[in-house]
């Protein structure tokens, strides 16, 4: 394929990332859930909370938390995100409520696209909330294709749940740095939904040579490098 015309390898990535994402879906409704998602597998490695990206569901990202399982990481979902339609304020006060109801002394989020965006102003709220009884401590959080600069595609599209994450719609959330430095991005060669990357200043920065927005999460190789990720909160 590398011997192909750079338009005719992207376009088919862009196919087999949709392939991988119908597949996904596709499994979800057809499938039940795994037992570890009501109860997960214990294990000596860091919890870790589960952020899905917009129009996903928990189960999108089971293929990772499985592998995240393997390693030793008990894995929580937020069921109660649903589809992740809602805006990125109520996504993290939803999130921020399973956190608190777990009571788990550390997490670490793992998060696809949008899920980042929701992960980081978790992390913000926790800033400001530091010290106070009860309140959940997430020691970082590992980004996947999170679109932290917006997306120059979002503003086309009639979906306000897709629209607001144009560049004018995470502006805001972007000027915040304070927890950038808690954050792992992993980010493909090329995403055919983010055109201008998911580079995030001041973070820990992972571009891996894997192009896709979506199947990047079932590459064994993106895999191991998000488990060695959240494994580094621990040390």
């Amino acid at each position: 394929m590398r011997h192909l015309p750079l338009a005719a390898r992207r376009a088919a990535a862009w196919a087999a990332d949709y392939a991988y994402a119908v597949g996904r879906i596709a499994h979800s409704l057809l499938t039940r859930e795994p037992p570890w998602a009501r109860a997960p597998r214990p294990g000596a490695g860091l919890p870790v909370v589960l952020v899905p990206g917009v129009y996903e569901s928990w189960r999108f990202l089971e293929p990772l938390a499985e592998r995240l399982h393997d390693a030793g990481h008990p894995v929580h979902v937020v069921r109660e995100l649903g589809l992740n339609h809602a805006d990125v304020r109520t996504g993290a006060d939803v999130v921020a409520r399973h956190l608190e109801a777990l009571a788990l002394p550390a997490v670490v989020l793992v998060a696809h696209s949008k899920g980042g965006l929701i992960g980081k102003q978790v992390m913000l709220d926790g800033v400001a909330t530091a010290g106070v009884a009860g309140a959940p401590r997430v020691l970082g959080m590992v980004a996947v294709n999170t679109p932290f600069a917006g997306s120059s595609y979002a503003r086309y599209l009639p979906v306000a749940a897709v629209r607001a994450l144009s560049p004018a719609g995470v502006r805001r959330l972007g000027r915040q740095r304070a927890v950038d430095a808690a954050i792992t991005s992993v980010h493909a060669s090329w995403d055919p939904h983010i055109p201008g990357g998911s580079e995030l200043l001041g973070a820990r920065n992972i571009r891996v040579p894997v192009s896709g927005h979506f199947r990047i999460l079932g590459d064994p190789r993106v895999q191991d490098t998000i488990v060695a990720a959240v494994a580094d909160y621990g040390t």
